[in-house]
């Protein structure tokens, strides 16, 4: 009885739900987080804001009175502090993508470390 006990003990103390704070280095799809280097903006940075963020913040109908899906509107938000401030859930800045999970880890360094780079059209 007490083996049993202490089996079962053993399997509930590994249980953890939350994989970003257990794998802090991945992309959430088993990948490996990559932002050595320069953070190139089409190939990191656009996929990103495609998967989450153009298809409610069009030029033509943008949501929130925020367009995106241009290099020039997508640095415009990203320098003056909205961006990051959003996606990262900051107090202060609307949590985005609206009704939708806060972007993983590697997403956020991803797109922080584009911005701290100046925001780079590469």
């Amino acid at each position: 009885m007490a083996i049993l006990i202490g089996i079962a003990l053993a399997f509930n103390a590994c249980y953890y739900d939350k994989a970003d704070l257990l794998y802090p280095n991945t992309t959430g799809a088993g990948g490996i987080c990559d932002t050595v280097g320069v953070v190139s903006y089409s190939q990191k940075v656009v996929p990103i804001l495609q998967t989450a963020c153009y298809s409610c913040h069009t030029v033509s109908n943008p949501s929130g009175g925020i367009a995106m899906a241009s290099y020039a509107t997508d640095k415009a938000i990203a320098l003056n502090g909205k961006l990051y401030g959003s996606i990262n859930h900051a107090a202060g800045y609307s949590a985005m993508p609206k009704g939708a999970a806060k972007f993983n880890s590697c997403q956020l360094a991803t797109i922080k470390k584009w911005i701290d780079a100046g925001s780079l059209n590469n």
